[in-house]
This record gives C-alpha cells, sequence and structure tokens, in this order.
C-alpha cells in the first residue's frame, strides 16, 4: 500500500490579494489599449472613401469648366481673332444666372455650392450634401510659358472641395484654360 504524502501547505496557497489586483491592473491596461486602438479605427475607417469623393467632386467640377470655350459666346462670337486682352474677351465680368446658363469658363468664378456638390443643372447630388465646393477663376496676372492672362491668353481654374464634418478633407485642384 502506497501512502500519499501530502503537500507542505505552503505550496497549496495561490494568489495573494496583492498578486491579482496587479495581475487585474495589468490585464486591464491591455485591455484598454485594445479597445481605443480598435475605436480609434473603426471611427477614421471612412476618411480615405471621402477623400476620394471629394477628389471625385473636384476632378468632375473640374472637367465642366474646361469644357466651356474659353471667351463668352453672348460677347465675342469670334474669340481668337477679337480676343487680344483680358477685357477684349470679357474675362470674367458677364454674368450668367442660373448655373444651367453658364456658357464660358469665366462664368464659373465665384461659383459656391455651400449645400452640397451640384450638377450641371443646379440640382443637389444625393448623398453628397456634406461636400462645399467653391471655384475660381482667375484671369489677373497669370503667366505660364509665355503666355499671359493680360493678353487674353489662359485663366487659372481652382476648384476647393471640402467637407462639413472632417477638417482633414479639402481637395483642391488648379488648371488652366488656354484661349487658342
Amino acid at each position: 500500500m502506497s501512502r500519499q504524502v501530502n503537500p507542505a501547505p505552503h505550496a497549496c496557497r495561490g494568489f495573494t490579494l496583492i498578486e491579482l489586483i496587479i495581475g487585474l491592473v495589468v490585464l486591464g491596461v491591455g485591455v484598454t489599449a485594445f479597445l481605443n486602438l480598435i475605436i480609434t479605427t473603426t471611427q477614421h475607417s471612412a476618411d480615405p472613401m471621402n477623400q476620394q469623393q471629394a477628389h471625385a467632386i473636384a476632378q468632375a467640377y473640374m472637367e465642366e469648366v474646361l469644357a466651356q470655350p474659353f471667351c463668352d459666346p453672348d460677347f465675342s462670337t469670334t474669340c481668337q481673332a477679337s480676343c487680344t486682352s483680358a477685357t477684349a474677351c470679357a474675362a470674367c465680368n458677364i454674368a450668367e444666372g442660373a448655373r444651367s446658363n453658364y456658357d464660358a469658363v469665366c462664368d464659373y468664378n465665384g461659383l459656391s455650392d455651400a449645400t452640397g456638390a451640384r450638377d450641371f443643372n443646379g440640382g443637389l447630388i444625393g448623398g453628397l450634401g456634406a461636400y462645399n465646393v467653391n471655384v475660381a477663376v482667375d484671369d489677373s496676372a497669370v503667366t505660364l510659358s509665355g503666355l499671359s492672362s493680360a493678353s487674353g491668353e489662359l485663366v487659372e481654374v481652382t476648384v476647393t472641395v471640402t467637407h462639413d464634418t472632417q477638417t482633414g478633407i479639402n481637395d483642391v485642384l488648379r488648371a488652366y484654360k488656354i484661349n487658342y
């Protein structure tokens, strides 16, 4: 018959209260750090999509602006022949009223869609109400490779798109429209 030996009483004891508290604190700090990482990642997971959307809006506006003729057809029907200065071209000083009536690049100067991206007819595009779009057409003192806005040869177009709630979104596109 074999005899069972009981271990010494000090070998059977568990954790002390201080060891248990330290273990819980270390575990709590680890879980808190992990959850903080998950929360931050989740909060900013849509940022790249919103930035890409802002860039797409800016590109769409820029394409719309650059597709228009350089000179206003209401002012000059022979743009290239009569456009030897910014004033002869009526570069940016004839207002067209509604956006659907815009028929020249400079009509877009000062366009501000602060309540969301809009289509050519001025209709709000669904789901894009948080984006603000501003267009500036500069026909003063712009030069590019020997061309000058003072002689009616070019204008600089700037499209800026921002977001209502995300301060990091500020997409700016610049392009030149040349009178050729």
